[in-house]
């Protein structure tokens, strides 16, 4: 299983908030997972790419936007190499079952583990 450090916000490591995290501050290339809070708690997005990019793109789509209404959209990234990232994706699509996206890479998924 590739070990991956899961990325959290502030000083005490809260998980980030969507909609109000400074993408100025994330320079990584890697995979994402958005949720929403409740009970229960659901995987709403998962992807890959320049995080900072993709979370930007995401904060305007009204499928993610939606599910602000469970509670605060969270999201964690972490990096992985471009080598693997087709297979983690493919894994997180295949472990957690996002609402959103449906087109997911084609590849022998990679094991991760979870951020919880």
């Amino acid at each position: 299983m590739l070990q991956l450090k899961w990325r959290t916000c502030g000083d005490n490591k809260h998980w980030c908030d969507l909609c109000n995290l400074n993408l100025k501050s994330v320079k990584t290339t890697g995979v994402y997972i958005i949720w929403h809070p409740g009970n229960p708690s659901r995987v709403v997005r998962v992807g890959q790419g320049q995080i900072a990019k993709r979370l930007s793109e995401h904060r305007n789509d009204p499928a993610i936007l939606h599910y602000q209404k469970y509670g605060t959209l969270r999201v964690t990234w972490a990096s992985v190499q471009t080598l693997q990232l087709d297979g983690v994706e493919r894994y997180l699509a295949d472990h957690w079952n996002p609402l959103v996206g449906d087109a997911f890479p084609n590849a022998r998924p990679i094991a991760v583990n979870s951020p919880w």
